[in-house]
């Protein structure tokens, strides 16, 4: 908040017409949050915004948006995304609304051929190129650009600190857009304690259906049945098998068991117009079911694939839980998700936790509980260090948020309206954190210091 960053100019008419041009309605939250993010980068402070939204409540098109009136700037904008998938369907979704307008949009990953990609850094250099959206590749350290103006991350969640850290090198006066369904722990704390601006998107897309959520033992019958209900109307089935060595054999018998589904499979393994092709068929409906990995997990938008099974579920986290869950019930069918277990084995405490709660918030807009949750069961890491998830046992948990608060709202200039006896400083100042911290650390070491008020002792 204290360097100086570049504050965008007012709309143009064409941003205008980009945005009478949008196909659907807006929702009332992203109204407000493209507002939000527009008066964020009128200002003369670097945007640090984080746009929390569910799995298919329109963050692309707030995207779209900034990106554009970026450019009218004369910036160029680099769009992250954690998969290639995603940067195709990107692809496709900018340049498709960019079309009547002069501007330059290309794609940095393992889909284009190195005379491509070389072609894509040299336009990038020189400003021929205004808008690219890329993976990984974008923060090796290779891509120059000649006047960046904004960061789009999407999928945030996807990306650790070494990443935002390189991210921070390029941007130190870069307006950054964050779009995540579940953030982090670590992203949601600095939400929470308002060192980041927060917009959220609640509201639903009209005609969707929650998913309908199973979570249970893994069993042959439920899905067979399961994937020929799918078939009977006509629908296309997600079945998740994380592991690329014996995903061949996961397919084998899926067919064997049920013989007239047409069966494809995806991972992030194979060549890569291989793995284009299959997506393209899945979508244009040539097979009716897709064995695969999670690299479908974020971004894919299939409507007619409404039938999602999981076969580990109690390996993944919570996010990516969330996130494949959202794959399904985009349309207006009525979406079925199965979240299965092996059932010869023994759930761990934190699998037990993490099914129960996807099984609780199966709403619409769940994913801002289901990333609070996260934070609760992971701990919120270290703000300034390199640890995204765990708890802040040396301090305490509460102190540690006030302190934070305390210097965010100092930076601020906003004054403190607690009374005083209420606070943790003394008369004087100076603060009475040793007594604290002596209490805290008494407690064992790695126990959440949130939760041992509820051990029978007092608060």
């Amino acid at each position: 908040m204290a360097t100086q960053g570049y504050a965008f100019g007012p709309d143009t008419p064409w941003q205008a017409e980009l945005e009478d041009a949008f196909a659907y309605v807006e929702t009332p939250d992203q109204l407000v949050t493209i507002d939000e993010v527009k008066a964020d980068m009128a200002k003369p402070v670097p945007m640090d915004r984080l746009v929390c939204g569910d799995v298919g409540y329109g963050k692309t098109e707030i995207a779209v948006r900034a990106a554009f009136k970026a450019v009218q700037d004369g910036k160029q904008v680099a769009v992250l995304v954690p998969t290639t998938l995603l940067v195709q369907q990107h692809l496709e979704t900018f340049s498709e609304r960019y079309a009547p307008f002069p501007v330059t949009v290309k794609a940095l990953s393992r889909f284009q051929s190195d005379a491509e990609a070389t072609q894509v850094v040299a336009g990038l250099a020189d400003g021929s190129v205004d808008v690219v959206i890329g993976t990984h590749r974008l923060i090796t350290g290779q891509v120059r650009f000649k006047d960046l103006g904004l960061v789009v991350i999407d999928e945030e969640q996807r990306f650790g600190v070494e990443h935002k850290e390189t991210l921070k090198q390029l941007r130190t006066d870069v307006d950054v857009l964050a779009m995540s369904a579940t953030p982090i722990p670590r992203t949601l704390e600095m939400a929470v304690t308002g060192i980041r601006e927060m917009s959220t998107l609640a509201t639903p897309p009209e005609e969707r259906h929650p998913v309908l959520t199973f979570v249970g033992p893994y069993d042959e019958k439920q899905v067979v049945a399961a994937v020929r209900r799918e078939l009977l109307r006509e629908g296309q089935v997600f079945y998740v098998h994380n592991k690329v060595a014996s995903i061949g054999r996961a397919a084998a018998r899926l067919a064997e068991l049920v013989p007239e589904a047409r069966i494809a499979v995806a991972h992030g393994q194979m060549g890569e117009h291989q793995l284009e092709q299959v997506i393209v068929d899945f979508w244009e409906k040539r097979f009716d079911v897709l064995v695969c990995t999670t690299i479908v997990e974020t971004g894919l938008d299939i409507s007619n694939a409404n039938t999602l099974i999981l076969e580990r579920a109690d390996l993944l986290g919570l996010s990516q839980l969330h996130q494949l869950r959202g794959r399904v019930g985009r349309g207006r069918e009525r979406a079925y998700g199965y979240l299965m277990y092996p059932p010869d084995r023994p759930l761990t405490e934190t699998a037990h936790d993490r099914l129960a709660t996807m099984a609780a918030n199966t709403d619409l807009g769940s994913g801002m509980q289901i990333a609070l949750k996260d934070l609760e069961i992971r701990g919120a890491g270290n703000l300034l260090g390199g640890e995204q998830s765990g708890h802040i046992a040396g301090v305490g948990f509460d102190l540690y948020v006030r302190m934070v608060a305390d210097a965010v709202a100092a930076f601020r200039g906003e004054v403190d309206q607690r009374p005083p006896g209420g606070d943790h400083r003394a008369a004087g100042g100076r603060a009475r954190p040793a007594r604290v911290h002596r209490a805290r650390a008494a407690a064992p070491r790695g126990v959440p210091q949130d939760r041992r008020s509820h051990d029978g002792g007092c608060p």
